[in-house]
């Protein structure tokens, strides 16, 4: 991974977490408990001690190569978010999902970190599709799949899981000789 370019000449860089951004990130979260808590349902058992957050990561960095993929959001050394290639919908699939840092929204960086982690997926063999979830009263988290050229699939009910979340959730796909063919538009 590395950088990928963000608003106002910044480099956003999207990478693996590590042990030594424990503190950036635990900075991060606490910052945006509120922000977050509409949308993510881990935000519930917040506010983690400095220890269970470098646990939580420690997690993480294990399972890079077995499972999930969860990375860190930086510009310099300051965390601006979270975002993650999940092994959870199948063995020719993976989803992503994602948050930014209160604050920092708006920025495009959901969006860089969505296109380098489909990028990322689509390098894996026998990945065949990618999808990208979220309740559909998250208006935000939908205007990343749909600028990077995801299509609507279905929408599902689900029992809300945050405070936010109506019930209904939205899914988003793109299928590998789709995305490197729109790819070169993305930039």
């Amino acid at each position: 991974m590395g950088a990928v370019s963000a608003p106002a000449t910044q480099q956003l860089v999207v990478r693996r977490w590590e042990p030594d951004d424990v503190p950036a990130l635990h900075e991060a979260v606490l910052d945006s408990i509120e922000h977050l808590r509409p949308w993510m349902p881990w935000i519930a058992k917040e506010p983690l001690g400095l220890e269970e957050r470098r646990q939580l990561v420690a997690g993480w960095i294990a399972s890079w190569e077995t499972g999930d993929r969860l990375c860190g959001l930086f510009v310099g050394d300051r965390v601006v978010g979270c975002a993650g290639l999940h092994d959870r919908i199948g063995p020719t699939g993976r989803e992503i999902g994602y948050w930014v840092r209160a604050g920092e929204t708006g920025r495009g960086y959901a969006t860089a970190a969505a296109r380098t982690l489909t990028d990322m997926a689509f390098t894996m063999p026998g990945i065949a599709r990618v999808e990208i979830q979220h309740d559909v009263a998250n208006v935000a988290s939908g205007r990343v799949p749909a600028k990077l050229g995801f299509t609507p699939v279905r929408e599902v009910p689900h029992v809300p899981e945050a405070p936010g979340e109506s019930g209904i959730r939205r899914v988003w796909r793109v299928e590998r000789d789709r995305w490197w063919a729109r790819r070169a538009d993305l930039g």
